[in-house]
């Protein structure tokens, strides 16, 4: 076995090595302890700004604690400000058994306003009752009028209704007699027809119209065609003769088939006289319609008639057809026999004074109206 032998020299250096190995880790120490101190700085800024953000926190919480707080001192000033207010008035006000007083009259007053209240309220609606009953009486009246002066039915008709409508609206049993011969009347007003007399004045008003284009109604004379031929000369036209004939054609006629009544013709100031005479005729019978005179009515009629026969042709059309419309209008009638409402004028104004009677002598009123036939 053999073995190296190394020189002293290399012996002895080799130790320098550790020698040289605490200078590296020296400066790697440096180094990390710089690396360090930037932690740690910067770890210290951090808990720096983390610090003042929550100063800044804080103080945001301490503005809004502060301003909670002033608007709670403001309240809390209110609110005593309030309290004061109260406490005066409750300084005002009187005592418990003035209150209790007080109260009592105002239930007092309250309790004889309500009575007052109905004791007008009776008299008021009594009052209204005479009203209404004061109405059917004045109903029944013009209801009376009008059958009298107009013979105007339909008009009595709705008056008498109204009348009874009041009476109903009553709702007293004493009212019996009273509805009773109301409802006779009504009866009575119903049977009756009332006569058209507006459509009698238009249908008269028509016929008037047709007066003025009444003419004289004979027929023109026309020479025939052959005979007209026959007068006619050759050569040169119409002949003397012919003219002749033409001229005095229009004072003499003669025809020797004439199956007509010819009456003479009227014209100029005579036909406008007959046709006057007959409208004035025609607006006496209008007359008549509206104000209900039978006779008038028919006597003007007639005349009408005798006009139309004794001036105009009654074979024509136009006279004939005027002459058949005066005979229906003739036939149409133009007053009625209107019902008497003097029965139920006074059961209704019986029926008002027995309710003005005092109650002892009610009995004896409706035993009167009970006796009356």
């Amino acid at each position: 076995m053999s073995e190296t032998v190394l020189p002293n020299d290399e012996v002895q250096s080799a130790p320098e090595a550790p020698e040289q190995t605490p200078a590296a880790a020296a400066k790697r120490g440096g180094n990390g302890l710089a690396i360090f101190a930037l932690l740690l700085g910067a770890a210290g800024v951090a808990v720096g700004g983390w610090g003042a953000w929550q100063v800044r926190q804080l103080q945001g919480a301490d503005q809004a604690q502060g301003e909670h707080l002033q608007a709670l001192n403001t309240l809390a000033e209110a609110l005593q400000t309030r309290e004061q207010q109260l406490s005066a008035q409750l300084a005002g006000l009187p005592p418990a058994a003035e209150l209790e007083d007080r109260r009592r009259l105002v239930a007092q007053l309250q309790g004889d306003q309500q009575r007052l209240s109905q004791r007008l309220e009776s008299v008021l609606g009594a009052s209204r009752k005479d009203w209404r009953l004061a109405e059917a009486e004045h109903l029944l009246r013009l209801a009376s009028l009008r059958l009298s002066a107009l013979q105007d039915i339909a008009s009595a008709r709705a008056l008498v209704q109204g009348a009874d409508e009041i009476l109903r609206e009553q709702s007293d049993p004493g009212a019996f007699a009273a509805r009773e011969q109301l409802a006779k009347s009504l009866a009575a007003l119903h049977s009756v027809e009332q006569p058209d007399r507006t459509g009698l004045f238009l249908q008269l008003a028509a016929l008037r119209d047709q007066v003025v284009q009444l003419s004289a109604l004979a027929p023109d004379f026309q020479v025939k065609a052959d005979g007209e031929s026959a007068l006619i000369a050759d050569g040169d036209g119409a002949s003397r003769w012919s003219q002749w004939w033409d001229k005095i054609s229009r004072y003499i006629r003669i025809d020797f088939n004439a199956d007509e009544n010819i009456r003479p013709l009227l014209a100029g100031q005579a036909l406008n006289q007959v046709r006057l005479a007959l409208s004035l005729t025609l607006e006496q019978a209008q007359w008549a319609a509206l104000n209900g005179e039978p006779n008038v009515y028919a006597q003007a009629l007639a005349e009408a008639r005798s006009v139309l026969l004794a001036n105009f042709n009654p074979d024509h059309a136009q006279s004939r057809i005027m002459l058949e419309r005066l005979k229906a209008l003739a036939d149409a009638p133009v007053s009625v026999v209107t019902p008497d409402l003097a029965q139920s004028l006074s059961a209704v104004q019986a029926y008002i004074e027995r309710r003005h009677l005092p109650a002892e002598e009610a009995p004896t009123g409706k035993a009167t109206e009970e006796a009356r036939p």
